[in-house]
């Protein structure tokens, strides 16, 4: 399989990029890592956006995700918010696990609002759709639309098929 080759293949899969726990809030709108290649002060901010940036990425699709490398002396992560403003976080000699820990209290969404939200995303009782678990199973029952072709066939000029013939 192609996407599995390359240094640690399992960053590119569903499953892992779906166990993300850091879902930014709405107000986010651009998330920047400033870091260096080289330097140890360095490495949780490496490790961070090696491991993490995808899922970070994956989860919130809406919001930019920057990386600049060896344009800092310490490393640091930047959101710039919708109203304009710009939260700083250091993350100088930090490993991955503290800058995920600390990121998740101040740019995450909490975990009651995540909760909130998916209850909100279900699906609701709606008499519009239809399909396999709903109250109608073809869009036919609805009043006004052409009845099922099984029950009564459509006119010749209705028909794909028949639809160019000279009958």
């Amino acid at each position: 399989m192609p996407f599995m080759k390359g240094i640690a293949p399992i960053r590119r899969t569903v499953q892992y990029l779906q166990s993300g726990k850091l879902s930014l809030k709405d107000r986010v709108q651009v998330f920047s890592v400033h870091y260096n290649r080289l330097g140890e002060n360095h490495q949780g901010a490496r490790d961070f956006v090696f491991w993490n940036l995808p899922k970070v990425q994956y989860q919130n699709p809406q919001v930019q995700v920057v990386t600049f490398k060896e344009m800092t002396p310490t490393p640091f992560i930047r959101c710039y918010l919708d109203s304009g403003d710009d939260v700083l976080i250091d993350v100088d000699n930090k490993s991955k696990e503290e800058i995920e820990s600390h990121l998740k209290l101040v740019i995450c969404k909490s975990d009651e609002l995540l909760a909130k939200e998916a209850i909100a995303q279900e699906k609701k009782d709606n008499e519009a759709n239809f399909g396999y678990g709903c109250q109608r199973h073809c869009i036919c029952e609805m009043p006004g639309q052409v009845p099922c072709s099984a029950v009564c066939p459509l006119p010749n000029h209705m028909r794909g098929k028949l639809r160019f013939s000279t009958d």
